[in-house]
């Protein structure tokens, strides 16, 4: 799947997210975010009331053939018309409103009732911003998207190829098309505090005011009563022998840095680490086991904001057991007031945690010291000219030392990974060998069917849940969307003329896998075959890349491309994404990418996904991926004192041989191909039998350079 470090990073490589790692699409090219400090409040006008979190529902699992897109250009121009006619009400006051891709945790994959930028706009990619104006409507999106954004927007959209030369970013465009002093609205529970600020900050450059607006959404006041309904699947614990770390010790190290940043308590709201720091697992996002909820964590105790109906009484003992309490999960606002009023120092991490709740912490500090003012004023003196008032609350922030303590997998999660990307591995030879008898007896085979019997294979191996992103089943041409979703309304036929190209993953209980395969059931052209091969050139460079520690992942991104450079050639997403253990399959602080915005360190313990990828647009599509663990590296010298990195193979499954031009791959090469092959063999040949045995044997053979 595509690097989050191209979105974010896929449905792809996240920022990734993403994608909580990037700043929203629109208003820059997404990069990762370093720690950096921030005034501790600031204000954005006017000052609404403040109302509770709104909630959404979740879209189940299902196979692409129930699946239809059922958009026109007629019902883009009505929803248009709606939205804008919400503008001039009195209560709004706007002049744009901007509708980014996430929900109030900045997920990248996100449950259905909160897909309101592909509601609105018909566009379903995971990355990318809409921004409507009074007459005008524009949609912001990645490389990874721009055929299919071509494909899905209206004639009512104007598409905006992000990072192209000469396209405006949004905060340019909207400094381009509003008149001075206009009101850009936005839902500040839908962006990042520090995204919102960055916004505010570039239209105040023509006089543009932000909006916050806390009581509705106004995609979902057009959505009405069609949106689907609140998410109310039961959460699960996440099993200690997967886990491998309990939560209480998993509590004392985030208290810890706690105690030495200074804070007395942190609000958390990223999905995924609230699952990782709680061993809780949930479904309320399609493909991520993750559930809607926020947590704070304070010294003595910690409080976790859910609806009570997902949790049995499994779960309730396993937190009372841990010091958990409940909490409604509408409830986290004025819980966030709550801790200015008894003066706290919180620890925030702006770049993830929403708008609103770091507006309303900061107007609640406000009135804190105002009221402290108006008590002191003829009384002891409580205020330090140098220092502003002390004791009283403070925002601290600061990155969330979850993230990186999560993206290290420690043993039993490596184990875990190691053990479910087999059981996937046989679950795919096993799909091979149906695929390739399908074709020899010319079955006419459609990209959705081929996904949906996929599907059928992985479900059939033990531990599985889920798929871990909608698979990327794209022939011919298709295959040059880099984010392809096969509709069946749409969708091409799978036949022998014609490479095809299939990314895919799936969510065990004991892990996450990704994995992409091109292949041709034919006799490939040259042109197609010298493409591939320098393709695997570049997997091959950094699946073998030996690295200083402290080594950031873009560093090691042209490994991946310096074969296609050399004959003008190059690929428009990051070359690698960090995965979750049995949790997103998109997760940072580590990427691979040749954005140089993300500084973190690639770490021992850490898994990337290795997928360079060439694509030629309305012809054909090419991508290579295996998950990678970064190892440490016995080196002969030790320059400077420190280790050396490496990785070690996660994916084991067979790279076709015939789309190889052995001309171009030197003896090294050729040695690191039949030694991978070995590997998957010695591997997952326990696990096949029959046909799919002997399948694996004859696509593992030793390859000779002629």
């Amino acid at each position: 799947m595509h690097s989050l470090s191209s979105q974010v990073a896929r449905p792809l490589c996240s920022p990734s997210s993403h994608s909580r790692y990037f700043r929203f699409l629109s208003l820059s090219l997404p990069i990762f975010h370093s720690s950096k400090s921030h005034p501790k409040i600031f204000t954005i006008s006017p000052k609404a009331p403040l109302l509770t979190v709104r909630n959404c529902t979740s879209i189940s699992a299902k196979p692409s053939s129930e699946l239809r897109n059922k958009r026109s250009n007629s019902d883009s121009d009505e929803k248009l018309r709606a939205l804008r006619e919400l503008f001039s009400k009195p209560t709004v006051g706007i002049d744009a409103y901007i509708i980014p891709s996430q929900d109030a945790h900045q997920s990248e994959f996100i449950a259905e009732c909160y897909m309101r930028r592909a509601y609105i706009s018909g566009f379903t990619g995971s990355a990318g911003t809409a921004v409507v104006t009074k007459d005008k409507a524009a949609l912001w999106t990645d490389g990874r998207y721009f055929l299919q954004a071509e494909k899905q927007l209206s004639s009512s959209w104007i598409l905006m190829r992000a990072g192209s030369l000469g396209v405006p970013t949004t905060i340019e465009w909207l400094n381009d098309v509003l008149a001075p002093g206009g009101r850009v609205g936005i839902d500040p529970f839908l962006f990042s505090s520090d995204a919102a600020e960055e916004l505010k900050q570039g239209i105040a450059k023509k006089n543009h005011e932000l909006v916050f607006l806390y009581d509705k959404n106004l995609v979902d006041e057009v959505w009405n009563k069609s949106r689907p309904k609140p998410p109310n699947k039961p959460i699960r614990v996440h099993d200690l022998k997967y886990a491998g770390v309990d939560v209480a010790s998993k509590l004392l190290f985030l208290r810890s840095e706690l105690a030495d940043s200074g804070s007395s308590a942190m609000v958390i709201s990223m999905l995924d680490e609230i699952a990782w720091l709680l061993n809780l697992r949930g479904s309320d996002v399609p493909h991520s086991p993750v559930m809607y909820a926020y947590l704070i964590v304070e010294t003595d105790k910690a409080k976790l904001f859910i609806d009570t109906y997902k949790v049995s009484t499994e779960v309730m003992d396993h937190l009372k057991n841990a010091g958990i309490e409940l909490r409604p999960y509408d409830s986290i606002l004025s819980e966030v007031e709550g801790l200015a009023a008894q003066g706290a120092n919180v620890w925030l991490d702006i770049s993830s945690v929403n708008a609103a709740i770091v507006k309303t912490f900061n107007s609640a500090c406000e009135r804190y010291y105002q009221s402290l003012e108006s008590k002191t004023k003829s009384k002891t003196k409580m205020y330090d000219d140098s220092n502003g008032w002390s004791g009283g609350p403070t925002g601290i922030y600061r990155v969330s030392p979850i993230s990186l303590a999560k993206a290290v997998k420690n043993d039993s999660e490596l184990e875990g990974m190691r053990s479910c990307h087999l059981r996937d591995a046989a679950a795919l030879v096993q799909f091979w060998v149906w695929m390739e008898e399908q074709i020899k007896k010319n079955v006419k085979l459609t990209e959705v069917e081929v996904a949906d019997k996929l599907l059928e294979f992985r479900s059939a191996q033990p531990g599985f849940l889920d798929t871990s992103f909608d698979t990327i089943s794209g022939s011919g041409a298709n295959g040059a969307i880099i984010h392809y979703r096969a509709e069946p309304d749409s969708c091409s036929v799978v036949d022998d003329k014609k490479l095809f190209l299939l990314d895919s993953g799936g969510q065990y209980v004991d892990g996450t896998t990704d994995i992409t395969r091109t292949v041709h059931f034919g006799e490939p052209p040259s042109r197609q075959k010298e493409c591939f091969t320098r393709v695997l050139q570049g997997h091959i460079a950094l699946d073998q890349a030996v690295f200083p520690e402290n080594t950031p992942g873009f560093v090691l991104d042209a490994f991946a491309r310096s074969s296609l450079w050399k004959i003008g050639l190059d690929y428009r997403h990051g070359t690698g994404h960090g995965v979750g253990a049995a949790l997103n399959v998109h997760e940072g602080p580590q990427g691979i990418s040749f954005r140089f915005g993300n500084m973190t360190p690639l770490q021992k313990g850490m898994i990337v996904s290795n997928e360079p990828g060439y694509y030629e647009d309305h012809a054909f599509g090419i991508r290579i991926e295996n998950l990678l663990v970064v190892k440490e590296v016995d080196t002969p010298n030790r320059f400077g004192g420190i280790g050396y990195l490496g990785f070690e193979k996660l994916t084991f499954v067979p790279i076709q041989a015939k789309l190889i031009d052995s001309s171009l791959l030197s003896a090294a090469e050729f040695d690191w191909l039949n030694e991978y092959h070995s590997q998957v063999w010695e591997k997952v040949s326990p696990l096949v039998d029959g046909c799919a045995r002997e399948w694996l044997w004859n696509n593992t053979r030793p390859l000779v350079k002629l």
